[in-house]
């Protein structure tokens, strides 16, 4: 495991209600192919951040990886409501294109 991870784990157990963390240990995970992992550490990030479009698009990604495609869709499809939402055009060109791959 490197040491960007060991950290990221590290600021997880000390702060384990810091979303912040949550998302960038989760965001680790899913950059080293752990996408069990990621999701987890994802799940409880939205969780305590309902609205974070870009930990919804990433679930969205773990779930398409490991095979999910309805709670891929799902996923996808809140993170493309949650742009609109906030004005954020970016997002919303991959969203459809993800949307479309499912």
């Amino acid at each position: 495991m490197d040491d960007r991870l060991e950290r990221q784990r590290q600021m997880v157990e000390q702060h384990p209600q810091n979303e912040l963390a949550r998302f960038s240990l989760g965001k680790g995970l899913f950059d080293r192919g752990d996408f069990d992992g990621a999701l987890q550490q994802l799940e409880v990030a939205l969780g305590r951040k309902p609205d974070w479009m870009v930990v919804q698009i990433l679930i969205g990604k773990c779930h398409q990886t490991l095979g999910r495609p309805d709670q891929a869709r799902a996923a996808f499809e809140r993170a493309r409501q949650l742009a609109i939402e906030q004005h954020h055009e970016g997002p919303i060109a991959e969203l459809d294109q993800l949307l479309a791959e499912q």
